[in-house]
């Protein structure tokens, strides 16, 4: 019950800011200004609510050559909000000397705004003069530590579910990758079904995805990982490991059936940049939705550690993964706790495909594969066996790709990233904070 409520915290916190100007119909309105103006100077002052449903009014100063700075205003309607995918199509244009005609709108938008002269014509978000002045350097390495945040979350999340199986099972399920591509579909589907009900609100189409990406996720790893896991007794791990394999290539498959081979996208939301610091012309800043994301996945990542700490469930899990046999003599069902187990690592996995939706608008069926390939290598620099171990693997590996992609050939990150695995497994196998001996480990 606590992590499900503290997942919902993000969300209210987004909707309480009032984040009502949609940071795409914005751009396309600022995208008018230049043909409303032609050789003018544009200088956007604010955008806000339009006087009509639908509509965004932007204020700003048109200057010419030849005359002084002009205030004028604009006011843009479009056919829809919120999730909708026509929620970028440009309905009504009108400025201070009335509406646009039906002809010149027309005119407008296919000749125009859909032109890649349209699109760069954008004169930027209104200026902010107070922001703090930091140096190049600085700023740069900045930047990319928040572009890297909502990454680093997702890699933390899929870590974590390979960790709470293995540390409990001693064995490997290969298909949380594709378990996040469940939660993506599922997420996508929460979406869809609020947009058909007739309600646009981002915030009930996302928390239905929540609901819809946990719940799947949960599910499919915990069938799925009863019979790749729970009923694969043998002493060697292997013919569980290939299972799991199976598991990966039945549920891409599956996917691929279900939601097609073609990738539906959500629009973006939340997405309008808030500048947080500068370096002359170079602005720090970050996106609502890349707040929601990382935050998402800290709270939920705390909330996994309080309950293995301070709950029944986190005491079972200890118990079993010290000594099953033990912890069976005390009471403690290990096929139930599996079961448990695996629901909860495929709701984290889960819960890593709707971050990863919300972020980047959404995942194919055989998208997840890489997430989860480096989300096991983040599991095992961390430590596989380890909870707070896996945690860490996920931020170690989005520090590094957000470090290597910053400064060096992007091309060559993965293979460094695979080449730090096999010095970890050689000079350190049980990663940065597990044991150096095989988990389940004898007591």
């Amino acid at each position: 019950m606590f992590r499900n409520l503290v997942l919902i915290v993000p969300f209210a916190l987004l909707s309480a800011c009032g984040l009502s100007i949609d940071a795409d119909q914005a751009r396309i309105c600022r995208s008018t200004l230049p043909a409303l103006n032609p050789g003018a100077s544009i200088t956007v002052q604010r955008i806000q609510e339009g006087p009509a449903p639908r509509s965004l009014t932007v204020l700003y100063s048109a200057e010419s050559p030849d005359h002084p700075p002009l205030d004028r205003y604009v006011v843009c309607t479009f056919a829809a909000e919120g999730l909708s995918l026509d929620k970028s199509e440009l309905t009504g244009l009108a400025t201070e000397e009335g509406p646009i005609s039906g002809a010149s709108l027309y005119m407008l938008k296919h000749y125009y705004l859909e032109t890649p002269e349209g699109i760069a014509a954008d004169p930027g978000s209104p200026p902010d003069a107070a922001l703090i002045e930091l140096p190049a350097g600085l700023a740069y390495w900045l930047q990319q530590i928040l572009v890297s945040l909502p990454r680093t979350a997702i890699y933390a999340l899929l870590s974590v579910a390979f960790a709470l199986v293995f540390g409990l099972s001693g064995r490997v399920n290969l298909a949380f990758g594709e378990l996040a591509a469940v939660g993506s579909a599922a997420t996508v589907t929460g979406a869809a079904l609020v947009i058909v009900s007739g309600l646009n609100s981002p915030l009930l189409g996302l928390a239905a995805g929540l609901a819809g990406a946990v719940f799947a996720g949960a599910m499919h790893s915990a069938v799925g990982g009863y019979f790749t896991i729970g009923r694969i007794t043998t002493a060697s791990s292997q013919p569980s490991l290939i299972a799991t394999v199976g598991l990966s290539l039945a549920l891409m498959e599956y996917l691929r059936l279900v939601q097609s081979p073609v990738t539906i996208w959500l629009p973006p939301i939340w997405a309008d940049a808030w500048p947080l610091a500068r370096a002359g012309s170079f602005l720090v800043s970050l996106t609502p939705i890349s707040v929601m994301t990382a935050g998402t996945g800290l709270i939920a990542a705390l909330g996994l550690l309080w309950l293995m700490k301070a709950t029944a469930f986190g005491r079972a899990w200890r118990a079993v993964a010290d000594d099953a046999r033990a912890a069976a003599i005390m009471g403690v069902d290990g096929s139930r706790l599996l079961t448990q187990t695996l629901a909860l690592a495929g709701a984290m996995a889960g819960l890593s495909g709707m971050l990863i939706v919300v972020q980047y608008g959404g995942l194919g069926f055989a998208g997840g594969f890489q997430y989860g390939l480096k989300a096991l290598i983040g599991a095992v620099i961390g430590g596989i066996g380890s909870v707070p171990g896996a945690l860490l693997g996920g931020f170690v590996i989005g520090l590094f790709e957000t470090v290597w992609s910053a400064y060096l050939p992007i091309e060559g990150r993965d293979i460094a990233l695979y080449a730090a695995l096999v010095v970890f497994l050689i000079f350190r196998p049980g990663g940065l904070l597990g044991f150096q001996d095989t988990t389940p480990r004898t007591v």
